[in-house]
């Protein structure tokens, strides 16, 4: 609950510092306060709170899950300043609109009702459509957020009517008492209740951007400006992948017969046609896009093989695959910044002026493949394992052949970059940005070497 009064209260108070006219106090007071937030978040740790009857129940995974979607934020906001640089307009709005839209990914990962998870996606929602329409003289942008306006606004009305129907059937909208209403009902459910379940999984489908309802994605991302790429791909699809893990584990856990194949064929076409789809993409950005819907794939088998470990592991990939990602896109950036555009052509030579940009780029995109001994690697072998443990082993050959297909688009940039010639022009990223890419890249390494630290807190 502090967590998200101070995220609010941040929010608004880099609005008053765009009234006041002070752009230089964005990200000072942006990169402050969001560490204070983190702290608030963990003096709930092992109390297990309920707030307003229970519409909001902060417990230890929720506040895990909530400190790194704000750390991940954190390290997203580290290369704003070089982002950007040359954008003379004031920025409060979209650094305000990225705040605020984090407050809905806590209330995603810390909702008891049903309401509080319509409110946190609706409240993130509203802001991608802004965010994903910020540079507004780019004729992309514009596509991208009327795309993404259009085709959100038609699915919520699909969650909110699937939320009517389960309230209509169970009688509340409150988690343990729709959960007890399917022990007591499991045998006989109401073809209401039924229908409800099936319309919230679509409705959550599209916000994860699971196949068939992922054909957003591409477009949205590559129109969105690069850095809100960054943070729709990591934050966002975090936030929407929890939020499906709470609700279906903590809810829906007695009645698994039922909607556990659904789940178990959508997480097949994702891996697949995410991992398929990608090796046609002609640049990085539109890669990394299908690269991201192919892990929400993955990280669906810690939803459906839930037991002890399936929020440790999850916990472990959303912090493996988030940091790799930030990592991509930030040198995505410079790449961007230096030739006008992310075409695999682009890469070609950069390793020769460039090396520590190359060799960080590399790591990122080899945990993403699942290399060991980097994160990516420890974390795909968690869920991977706890997958088995509860019998999905088809599920898991294909996660694992999945994983296989991806070798071949992670590592055209890779090849690029060290085999092939180029002009090998030198991106300009200075000394602190390529600060915070060594930072990142050594995050990576760390939880390959160490998952135990994320692992082990849930």
């Amino acid at each position: 609950m502090l967590t998200i009064i101070s995220l609010t209260l941040l929010g608004i108070l880099i609005l008053a510092e765009g009234i006041l006219d002070k752009k230089s106090w964005h990200l000072p007071t942006i990169l402050a306060g969001l560490p204070i937030s983190i702290l608030l978040a963990l003096t709930g740790w092992n109390q297990n709170l309920h707030f307003y009857k229970n519409m909001l129940i902060v417990d230890n995974g929720s506040i895990a899950f909530t400190a790194l979607l704000i750390f991940i934020t954190f390290l997203i906001f580290l290369f704003a300043g070089r982002y950007y640089k040359d954008v003379v307009r004031p920025l409060d709005d979209i650094y305000a609109i990225l705040i605020f839209a984090l407050a809905g990914c806590v209330m995603m990962t810390s909702f008891g009702n049903l309401i509080i998870l319509f409110l946190g996606i609706e409240t993130l929602s509203i802001a991608l459509y802004v965010l994903a329409g910020s540079h507004k003289e780019a004729i992309t942008s514009n596509e991208a957020t009327l795309k993404y306006f259009l085709m959100g606004s038609f699915l919520s009305g699909f969650l909110l009517f699937g939320i009517a129907l389960l309230y209509g059937a169970s009688g509340s909208l409150n988690m343990d008492e729709i959960s007890r209403y399917t022990i007591r009902e499991a045998g006989h459910l109401s073809p209401m209740f039924r229908t409800g379940l099936f319309l919230l999984i679509i409705g959550l489908a599209f916000k994860i951007a699971i196949v068939p309802f992922h054909f957003w994605a591409p477009d949205v991302y590559e129109g969105t400006p690069t850095l809100l790429t960054a943070f729709m791909a990591t934050v966002v699809k975090v936030a929407s992948i929890v939020a499906l893990f709470r609700l279906f584990n903590n809810c829906f856990s007695s009645i698994r017969d039922i909607w556990a194949p659904t789940l178990w064929i959508l997480a097949v076409l994702t891996i697949l046609v995410g991992n398929l789809t990608g090796l046609y993409q002609p640049n990085l950005k539109r890669m990394l896009a299908y690269s991201s819907i192919s892990h929400s794939g993955y990280m669906m088998l810690a939803v459906l093989a839930f037991s002890a470990r399936s929020s440790g592991a999850l916990l472990l990939y959303a912090a493996a695959y988030s940091v790799a990602t930030v990592t991509a896109f930030a040198i995505l950036i410079l790449i961007r910044g230096a030739k006008r555009n992310d075409l695999y052509t682009s890469f070609e030579g950069i390793s020769k002026k460039n090396p520590i940009e190359a060799i960080c780029l590399t790591i990122a995109l080899l945990s993403l493949t699942g290399i060991p001994p980097l994160a990516g690697f420890m974390a795909k072998y968690y869920l991977i394992t706890t997958a088995l443990e509860q019998g999905y082993l088809w599920l898991v050959i294909i996660a694992i052949l999945g994983s296989a297909i991806s070798v071949a688009y992670y590592f055209r940039p890779i090849i690029a970059m060290f085999l092939k010639e180029g002009d090998g022009v030198k991106l300009e990223s200075g000394i602190a940005y390529k600060t915070n890419i060594i930072f990142l890249t050594i995050l990576t390494l760390a939880l390959g070497f160490l998952p135990a630290l994320l692992i082990n807190l849930l």
